[in-house]
């Protein structure tokens, strides 16, 4: 055990906890780079990953980056013990993984637990979704990752049935049937918790485009009061802590763009058990540019989707759907919220396809609970938002998570800098490139900036005269708009034949 003097480092690693030491010091007392100890302050610990320095620190003392001391409340020149500690016992299974060996029950159990615990540094984590990726989960495995994840991270414990939800695959730009599904489903008296997640790389997740309207940002105790009183909520899941995990897993994943299939259906599932769900809805899109790109990639997620559920007792229904162009007109997180309440409150701009999806998926839940008779479903839903009780309970909705209640759609302005994409020539569109608008709303600045994105006028198969307007890119920034003009001409978003 070393005792040294705290320095605080105005940063964070954004992952696993690191401190650092001089260097000297290091060599002197055998002490490795990459090397776990135990960071000690008065009755909390925690455990860190040893880096050495020559600059920042001097002899004496020992680097304390902002997450460590924050979670260690320890002030500069607090005296902070360091103990060298041994492996994690998981590292020995990550390895039994990368030999493409099967994992038992506990073996999975042991590497969550110390991913939870962040005993497990990045380089781990990473060979541990890679082994996963190369080898492959089987069933059993998938099952216990699943497992595990949810007894690690908080529950929602609502103390009803059913609890219905909606996963989609993603891959679709402008798919917020979420915030169409949910205020139908809670207007029904049913309950629906839904935890939706942020943008990684498309313009809008369904909680960027919630945040527009409402805080998406709340403690599970929070939770549940909203759910009382409202049947339903649209919040952000990571900030709840359910499948703490999988969110760490996912920090990994997403930069090495990998996604292997079982610990994707361990990542989905875990999170609809933590709400209690017991009766899903899984959208399945399939389309040139949509994450599944056939009928058969669908069935097999499918299937696999079924078998997981049924280990779990979950009721669960599969809906492929068209994945080929982007779903609604408003591409970012401002134009989706102004889209999703055009249609709750049935103005004619509220676009028809987002009407049509939601209200479809809505009526296979609500088959699926027994709330509907087979083939009625979707009628019942379209009745929801023609009586106008969707619109008032997305309203509740709202106001219980901290937003305007009376919010116009048509006082949520984008950004004011635009760019008009035009026809070229008359004709029809056969192409709208998912893919390109994708980008385009990106490089607008959506999601970071809730006012940028791309509005669309004309959709695949409309017809369109030489000089109307396609779509609008909006942004905050000139300078993003310079940007979107070089991008458009990289990607020729449209074709008109």
């Amino acid at each position: 055990m070393f005792k040294l003097k705290a320095k605080l480092i105005d940063m964070e690693t954004g992952g696993t906890a690191v401190v650092t030491v001089f260097e000297e010091f290091a060599k002197a007392n055998d002490l490795h780079m990459m090397e776990r100890v135990l960071v000690q302050f008065d009755s909390k610990q925690l455990v860190a990953v040893l880096d050495t320095s020559e600059k920042m620190i001097g002899p004496g003392e020992i680097g304390i980056f902002e997450d460590v001391w924050r979670k260690l409340a320890i002030k500069e020149g607090d005296t902070v013990e360091i103990t060298p500690i041994g492996k994690p016992e998981s590292t020995k299974y990550i390895r039994k993984k990368m030999d493409h060996e099967e994992l038992d029950d506990n073996e999975i159990k042991q590497i969550v637990k110390d991913i939870v615990d962040e005993k497990l540094t990045d380089v781990e984590l990473v060979a541990f979704v890679s082994a996963s990726y190369m080898a492959g989960l089987n069933l059993a495995e998938t099952a216990s990752l699943t497992k595990a994840i949810v007894d690690t991270g908080g529950k929602l414990n609502l103390k009803k049935k059913p609890i219905l939800d909606k996963h989609s695959v993603g891959g679709v730009p402008g798919n917020r049937v979420t915030m169409v599904i949910v205020p139908i489903i809670a207007s029904l008296g049913l309950t629906i918790p839904k935890t939706s997640s942020r943008a990684i790389t498309s313009p809008a997740g369904t909680a960027d485009t919630m945040e527009v309207l409402a805080d998406v940002s709340f403690s599970i105790d929070e939770l549940t009061e909203i759910v009382k009183k409202t049947n339903g909520c649209i919040v952000w899941g990571g900030a709840i802590n359910l499948a703490a995990a999988d969110d760490k897993l996912i920090r990994v994943r997403n930069p090495l763009s990998l996604d292997p299939e079982g610990m994707m259906l361990a990542s989905i599932m875990a999170k609809k058990l933590a709400v209690g769900a017991t009766h899903i809805v899984f959208d399945l899109p399939i389309g040139e540019e949509a994450k599944l790109q056939t009928l058969g990639e669908a069935r097999h997620l499918e299937r696999e989707f079924i078998r997981l559920g049924e280990m779990f007792k979950l009721n669960i229904k599969t809906v492929v759907t068209d994945g080929n162009e982007p779903i609604g007109f408003g591409v970012g997180p401002l134009l989706e919220a102004r889209d999703v309440l055009w249609l709750l409150k049935k103005d004619k701009r509220g676009p028809a396809d987002l009407r049509s999806k939601a209200t479809m998926l809505t009526g296979s839940l609500l088959e699926l609970c027994g709330k509907a008779k087979e083939g009625t479903g979707q009628a019942i839903a379209e009745k929801q938002i023609e009586n106008g009780q969707a619109l008032k309970k997305m309203l509740e909705i709202i106001e219980a998570q901290g937003g305007d209640p009376k919010v116009n759609p048509d006082s949520l302005q984008p950004g004011q800098y635009t760019l008009d994409y035009k026809a070229e020539r008359t004709g029809r569109i056969t192409k709208l490139s998912n893919a390109a608008i994708t980008k385009i709303a990106r490089a607008s600045g959506a999601p970071a900036d809730q006012e940028s994105g791309v509005y669309l006028h004309k959709k695949f198969n409309n017809n369109v005269k030489e000089g109307e307007k396609i779509f609008t890119v909006y942004s905050k920034s000139e300078r993003n708009i310079d940007r979107v003009v070089k991008l458009i001409q990289e990607l020729n978003p449209i074709v008109i034949t």
